[in-house]
């Protein structure tokens, strides 16, 4: 009797193209779904994936009218608030009533989210970006930098820098700023070795980045603090080459090298949960703490000030006899030629999931690594076993699709090189073509030519 048959893969994985453009117009120009509700809050976010997606897909302009396009770049500036920075949807925005009194002010702030979604959805739709005002939202995000170099969200009561102080954070501060060419007005800007400082000091034990330091090492941490470095112009490359003007040294390799070795060792064939009800969805707009209270069995931990505890063992544990560490296992423990599909995980002993396909893929694209991953086996893991029958990506295997993963699925897949897709910027998420739209603006060349007379 001969022996059942393995499952084969198509060495052609399909990109169901048209299901893609009908989900993201679906939408755009649709009622979403129920569960979207309690998500208002983060409208920008939401409508930033979504035209993204579509300019990825070639899509944008074919299948909206200029009229169309205007009225989402009007509503963006609806969000826009009057001290600068953008709110993440126009809920809050009591200007327009002219009831926006101190009183109320503090129920009617922009946020850091809301303002670099909303730039990079002004970009796609094609605005110049005329109508922002540039001086005061630059002066509002250097207000929100924290004394560690961090950033907040936004401004609260009293004008209290509110918000967790991250990665995040960090990321959408040096992007508004280079967004909005602020190292180029004088006394209007950020300590940049401040950020610096907060970026290189959340380097964990592993060779990760952390939320902050003292945490876990997470892709999408990473992620954003190498975004942040790269458009700071800080990210130290040995190749000379885009425009960074921080050369490689040796304890620049090794902070490189650590972090490029975690994220290459992410990518795993483990894409099935069994029994895991930790959600370790990433989003650059969630500001849960991620933090865990420490439990009452440990009573022998040092404390490092601020609420930072470092917990021991119980009392009365042995000491562990370690000599040295057991050797790294390979990042794939099979052999490629035995392997169908492998995705990115975006923590330690975590399943494959969609979006870190972009995160991870993204950080080691701007740190020119790329060719350290399985390119294959990552396409087919997003093609077979995340992309969904009705269009979009899901977040795990046989999920439905949402906004955020349905949009950055398409992103990993250009950054890969698939065909059909404009290629995609790795620092903004946004097409390259946008990009150098923004690049092109005229109140930019006018300050390069501004510039370079001074310098002259």
């Amino acid at each position: 009797m001969s022996e059942p048959a393995l499952p084969t893969v198509s060495l052609d994985p399909t990109f169901n193209r048209a299901r893609h453009v009908k989900y993201h117009l679906r939408c755009l120009k649709t009622l979403l779904p129920t569960p979207y509700t309690t998500t208002d809050a983060n409208r920008m976010s939401l409508a930033t994936f979504t035209v993204c997606a579509l300019d990825l897909l070639s899509e944008l302009i074919p299948n909206t009218t200029e009229a169309e396009r205007q009225a989402y770049i009007d509503w963006i500036y609806r969000c826009q608030h009057p001290d600068g920075g953008f709110r993440g949807f126009t809920g809050t925005n009591f200007s327009h009533a002219k009831k926006r009194e101190q009183v109320n002010e503090a129920w009617d702030t922009a946020n850091l989210a809301g303002t670099f979604f909303a730039f990079m959805a002004l970009v796609v739709l094609g605005d110049g970006l005329e109508r922002v005002r540039r001086r005061e939202c630059l002066e509002w995000v250097r207000r929100l930098q924290l004394q560690d170099g961090s950033f907040g969200e936004g401004r609260g009561e009293g004008g209290n820098v509110v918000g967790s102080g991250d990665l995040r954070y960090a990321y959408f501060a040096a992007a508004t700023r280079w967004v909005l060419d602020g190292g180029r007005e004088g006394k209007v800007d950020i300590d940049v070795d401040g950020l610096v400082g907060f970026v290189r000091r959340s380097q964990t034990y592993d060779g990760g980045l952390g939320q902050a330091p003292y945490h876990e090492a997470h892709g999408g941490e990473i992620y954003c603090g190498i975004g942040t470095l790269f458009l700071l112009g800080r990210l130290p490359l040995d190749d000379g080459e885009a425009s960074q003007s921080h050369r490689e040294s040796a304890a620049d390799r090794g902070f490189l090298n650590d972090i490029v070795h975690w994220l290459v060792y992410r990518q795993t064939s483990t894409i099935e949960e069994e029994d895991d009800e930790d959600d370790d969805n990433f989003s650059l707009h969630d500001t849960e703490d991620a933090n865990q209270s420490a439990s009452s069995s440990h009573s022998n931990g040092a404390y490092l000030g601020d609420g930072v505890q470092i917990l021991g063992p119980p009392v009365g544990t042995p000491e562990p006899q370690l000599h040295a560490l057991p050797p790294s296992a390979s990042p794939l423990e099979s052999s490629p030629s035995d392997l169908n599909w492998a995705g990115f995980s975006g923590r330690c002993n975590k399943v494959a999931d969609t979006c870190y396909s972009f995160w991870i893929g993204a950080a080691l694209a701007m740190l020119h690594r790329s060719a350290l991953i399985s390119i294959t086996l990552n396409t087919r893991y997003l093609l077979e076993k995340t992309q969904h029958i009705v269009g979009g990506f899901g977040k795990l295997p046989g999920d439905p699709p949402d906004i955020l993963h349905s949009s950055l699925g398409l992103a990993a897949l250009s950054l890969m090189g698939s065909s059909g897709l404009k290629p995609v910027e790795p620092s903004l998420c946004i097409s390259v073509e946008a990009r150098e739209r923004l690049e092109g603006l005229p109140w930019r060349k006018r300050r390069d030519a501004t510039s370079e007379s001074k310098d002259e």
